[in-house]
């Protein structure tokens, strides 16, 4: 039953073995990948980049800044380059594929010109998700594609237009706690201090808990069983980074308000 009321939301998945498949596998490495955020094995980024210190020395180290290009611009290349292997399928299709080009564009803008760093990313982290992003918003244009070209039906209830709105609120929100973010450090400074400001005030990742609202806005867009099951997991990776993180500041500041939840106000 839960199936058929969801199946009202979404196109029919389409025959396609390795679309499916990758569906399967970005849920269940995502999930995962949020699970061992919680267990505390962490993806070597931010405050974490040098959680896993073994075998260190032989790992190749980036500037933050450099790994952070590494990570979002061939997504972002692959939004562009989508406008020209799909062209005119229709305007589902071409709001799909701008959301997923302005999100990864707004990340390299703010890698060049907002963030701040102070640590370092391996290699070997920043391969699997460059990967992941790359992967995912190729294949979430090209399953989009598939609705097109199978003629699938549209779903019963459509969700674009909220879809947009919610994707509007989850980049302008994720890109204003980015900012307040940037503005903690002053010329020169390095270390971590308690965000203030903006939801700071009721989690203390407000940036993921837009970025998990944006990416659902991407979803309501869409309305494939890809783009659904990459956003839960991303949902359960950033929800095992952000309760990371708020154990990280309980560790660090004896006076971090006890009050303030991990990504999701009053709740957890």
């Amino acid at each position: 039953m839960v199936m058929s009321a969801l199946l009202k939301f979404l196109f029919p998945p389409p025959p396609s073995l390795v679309v499916s498949a990758l569906s399967v596998v970005n849920l269940v490495s995502l999930t995962s990948g949020g699970l061992s955020e919680m267990r505390g094995k962490h993806m070597n980024y931010s405050k974490f980049w040098n959680a896993t210190t073994a075998n260190s020395a032989k790992q190749i180290k980036l500037s933050s800044r450099a790994a952070m290009l590494m990570l979002y611009t061939p997504a972002f290349l692959a939004g562009v380059a989508s406008f020209f292997i799909f062209p005119n399928e229709g305007l589902r299709s071409t709001l799909l594929q701008s959301a997923l080009t302005l999100h990864f564009f707004k990340r390299d803008l703010e890698v060049l010109f907002v963030h701040k760093y102070s640590g370092y990313m391996y290699l070997d982290s920043a391969i699997p998700i460059t990967l992941s992003y790359f992967i995912s918003a190729a294949t979430m244009t090209y399953s989009q594609h598939l609705t097109v070209t199978e003629g699938l039906p549209q779903p019963q209830i459509d969700l674009m237009y909220p879809g947009v709105a919610v994707f509007l609120i989850g980049i302008i929100g994720n890109l204003y706690h980015h900012y307040l973010l940037s503005k903690l450090r002053g010329v020169g400074e390095k270390e971590y201090k308690i965000p203030k400001g903006g939801l700071f005030g009721l989690v203390i990742c407000p940036h993921y808990l837009f970025e998990i609202t944006m990416f659902y806005g991407i979803s309501m867009i869409s309305q494939t069983v890809y783009s659904l099951c990459f956003t839960i997991g991303t949902t359960f990776y950033l929800v095992g980074r952000s309760y990371a993180t708020r154990k990280w500041y309980l560790s660090k500041f004896e006076d971090f308000p006890k009050n303030v939840k991990a990504v999701i106000p009053f709740v957890f």
